[in-house]
């Protein structure tokens, strides 16, 4: 395969790969706490001996976008949503994990977790505890959980020490590295955060996507032809 043909292979490959990001943004419209990605092309450039440089694509990084979604009020009382910056924190069987996602519920033994059973942490970074028999709770915009007028904990909002450290692992799980208390956010009960994802542009990102990919695999097919050719040519 000649110089262009691997060029038009590299984009092919990254073309893909924007793709499976783009569906996936689209699979998690209705997702709470759900962070659109976008991908990130990089230009590799490599001079050849015979003639003039030659540049690959490369696409395997990944955008995190951060803008805030839109609320939807569910009147939960561990239903909590983020306005501003800030992440909840939350303990995993593979170690502390940021989200946005902040639909929460009680176990039996009072620690409230997500529905998968991670555990919330407070601003101490300890788990969040509520007694079974404690009554109505209600969640201060501070974080500041109480029932029957008694303080019972403080919810954290934390943030990455390195913004760029943020790391998307899965779902609307984010593995900030080394993580500080987040400024300025404040907590709204009753209400999740939606997924930030705009349904018009991500489809309309969709259609060029493919378009673009479309257009590269017509570009092999008439290479292959044209080098089938010449070796029929040649063979003659």
């Amino acid at each position: 395969m000649d110089s262009a043909g691997y060029v038009a292979l590299s984009r092919q490959s990254g073309l893909m790969r924007e793709m499976q990001v783009v569906a996936n943004n689209i699979a998690n419209l209705s997702t709470p706490g759900f962070r659109r990605e976008g991908t990130v092309f990089a230009e590799h450039v490599a001079r050849l001996p015979e003639g003039p440089s030659l540049s690959i694509a490369h696409a395997t990084g990944r955008h995190v976008d951060l803008r805030e979604g839109p609320l939807r009020q569910t009147g939960g009382a561990f239903d909590l949503a983020i306005r501003g910056e800030g992440f909840f924190l939350v303990e995993t069987p593979q170690g502390q994990r940021l989200t946005r996602a902040g639909a929460f519920l009680p176990n039996a033994e009072g620690e409230v977790s997500t529905p998968d059973g991670h555990r919330l942490l407070d601003a101490g970074g300890t788990p969040v505890f509520v007694p079974p028999d404690a009554g109505p709770v209600a969640i201060g915009a501070d974080g500041t959980v109480s029932a029957g007028g008694q303080p019972l904990a403080r919810i954290g909002l934390w943030q990455p020490a390195d913004p760029l450290a943020l790391r998307h692992v899965a779902g609307t799980m984010f593995d900030g590295g080394e993580v500080q208390p987040a400024e300025g956010g404040t907590l709204i009960q009753g209400a999740l955060e939606e997924g930030n994802v705009n349904p018009v542009s991500e489809i309309a990102r969709m259609i060029a996507v493919q378009r673009a990919y479309e257009l590269g695999q017509s570009f092999l097919d008439q290479e292959d032809r044209r080098a089938r050719t010449a070796i029929q040519t040649l063979g003659k």
